[in-house]
């Protein structure tokens, strides 16, 4: 299963991933690479994001006739289910919508993370290990081993000036915060926004003891997130609302 992956994932990207950088500018090889390479595959994930966006959004907006259903059946759990698929149908929603797409970028992700992280090969042994997923392209013979320096990063160390996990936390949380919607429910708001405050704060705290490489494809993948959010959201959603529930919810209530 490990090789399948290796074979099929983790390899064309990873020499995609280092032939590029042998293509650019030794000065910003690698760092330009990461960037251009994370805009590549959210490029072609794209289709993938819109519908996930789009299911998001909608599930979101039925919220408030949820809560009705859940108040009228909740003592009757087999018919608050008939009548939820019913809900579904009528308003051409599935389910699934909002949770197929990220099973789909998921193993893109991961592999792009290992392609980062093995491609920077910062001591012998990774660098035996790195040859071992290598193409015998000249092309990537040469670009072997990568510039780890990018603006004021070493790409193979953390970043000690904690500006990127400051970026990285920041434009997390803008991201997430455009797509939080507020809830009617007590228990789950603050769940909201204890998720709101954790991820963010998780990253940036991985940012300064993680190799910048892999924090610089979170900065630019949230940056392409929020723009995507943008526009197939029509503005900057929950961000802008400040965190007012929505009046068609509070009616429900």
């Amino acid at each position: 299963m490990a090789n399948l992956w290796n074979v099929i994932i983790l390899r064309p990207m990873l020499n995609g991933l280092i032939a590029l950088s042998g293509a650019l500018p030794e000065a910003v090889e690698f760092g330009l690479a990461i960037v251009i390479f994370t805009l590549v595959v959210r490029l072609v994930l794209t289709p993938v994001v819109i519908r996930q966006t789009k299911s998001t959004k909608a599930m979101q907006e039925l919220q408030p006739k949820m809560k009705e259903l859940q108040k009228k059946y909740a003592k009757n759990k087999q018919k608050l289910q008939q009548e939820t698929m019913k809900l579904y149908k009528e308003e051409g929603i599935n389910p699934a919508g909002c949770m197929w797409p990220m099973l789909i970028q998921f193993p893109v992700w991961i592999a792009l993370y290992q392609s980062i992280m093995k491609a920077l090969a910062t001591t012998p042994e990774n660098l035996l290990d790195l040859a071992e997923h290598l193409y015998g392209f000249d092309s990537i013979a040469r670009a072997v081993p990568v510039n780890n320096n990018f603006l004021w990063l070493d790409l193979g160390q953390p970043d000690t000036t904690m500006v990127l996990a400051i970026l990285v936390g920041g434009s997390m949380w803008v991201q997430q915060k455009m797509t939080t919607a507020p809830s009617v429910d007590a228990r789950q708001q603050s769940t909201n926004q204890m998720m709101l405050m954790m991820m963010p704060l998780m990253f940036g705290l991985f940012t300064i003891t993680m190799p910048s490489g892999l924090p610089v494809f979170w900065l630019v993948s949230n940056l392409i997130g929020i723009g995507t959010q943008y526009v197939v959201g029509g503005g900057w959603g929950y961000l802008r609302r400040g965190g007012a529930v929505p009046a068609a919810a509070v009616k429900a209530k």
